[in-house]
């Protein structure tokens, strides 16, 4: 009898922490790793050594973002025919067309969840760093300059955090700020359940821009969200007002957010993603009012680990039973 063919797996990127998971998972399928070095080649191989292809794993920071560049609808129209499965390691997907997945018949997932806790944490200490000037002070003690020229900063109980989409994320940061004494409210397309917004307060985008001590962007990037944040928004806001951003770069204009420093239009920011991903303004840069991390937000083990696993648990499911786990917002109820 010929042997069976085993369901195969692309491996874009490497899985580095999750591989006993791997390993059982190529006990039952064949997993192929990725050996195109341009996009071109990668086309090209899409329709031979990875012709058979049925499920596929990437990183939203892989090495094979180099490769491929983003999944465009050019792209996705040339992707195996046999491909029904991507799943994106990140809790963003804005590199992925998912109209033009849907239109292919391929299912997307993201990692919804597992984000959840690291990226709160980040996101409190952008707060308290942007609050309170650590990076200023930081920087002068390495210049020398001890505990020297540094304006009073400000404490974070008492005042008002206003997150812009209270999702999993959103919601763990506001634990973490009522821990600290801070009130919150939120703005969603949509109100949450009461049991959800656990006492944060509903309000309009713009009554949360004008009386947020702190405005928090927890909201995924596509073409609604895009320059969320822009000199109009940052104009609303208090001139005492710090801005912090979790999400992605592209919801904030940045050329707007330096201009709005420099003008004293809001008093600090802090980002840990930026809009053109790794070139970073040089307004930013330079400015003593930005405190800035390298886009680190879920850079630890532990949730590096289980964003691993969910997409090797989620491939798993799909190849199973024809239909993945869960799937992104835009193609839930369609497969």
């Amino acid at each position: 009898m010929p042997a069976l063919v085993r369901p195969q797996i692309l491996l874009m990127d490497e899985i580095k922490l999750a591989s006993p998971l791997l390993e059982e998972l190529e006990e039952r399928y064949e997993v192929v790793p990725l050996e195109s070095t341009s996009r071109s080649q990668f086309l090209e191989d899409c329709k031979t050594k990875y012709a058979d292809v049925q499920a596929m794993y990437r990183h939203f920071k892989g090495p094979a973002v180099k490769v491929t560049g983003p999944f465009d609808a050019e792209l996705v129209a040339g992707l195996p025919k046999s491909l029904s499965f991507i799943c994106h390691n990140g809790a963003g997907y804005d590199q992925i067309d998912v109209d033009a997945c849907t239109s292919s018949s391929i299912q997307v997932s993201n990692v919804p969840t597992a984000v959840d806790n690291a990226t709160a944490d980040t996101a409190l200490f952008l707060l308290l760093g942007a609050l309170r000037q650590f990076g200023v002070a930081q920087a002068n003690l390495r210049a020398g300059n001890f505990n020297a020229g540094l304006p009073l900063s400000h404490d974070p109980q008492g005042k008002l955090l206003g997150i812009i989409g209270l999702g999993g994320i959103g919601r763990a940061f506001a634990k973490r700020a009522r821990a600290l004494g801070m009130e919150v409210q939120y703005y969603n397309r949509n109100r949450l359940s009461e049991e959800l917004e656990q006492g944060a307060k509903y309000v309009t985008f713009e009554e949360l821009l004008k009386t947020s001590d702190v405005v928090s962007l927890n909201l995924p990037l596509n073409a609604k969200t895009k320059h969320t944040m822009g000199k109009e928004q940052f104009q609303q806001m208090k001139k005492t007002a710090v801005l912090v951003n979790t999400a992605r770069g592209g919801v904030v204009d940045e050329l707007a957010l330096v201009e709005a420093l420099e003008q004293g239009e809001i008093a600090a920011c802090g980002l840990d993603v930026y809009e053109d991903e790794p070139k970073i303004q040089e307004g930013l840069i330079k400015s003593d009012k930005a405190f800035l991390l390298p886009h680190i937000g879920t850079l630890t083990v532990e949730t590096q680990a289980e964003m691993e696993a969910v997409c090797l648990r989620n491939i798993d499911t799909g190849l199973q039973t024809g239909k993945l786990g869960f799937v992104v917002a835009e193609q839930k109820g369609k497969f």
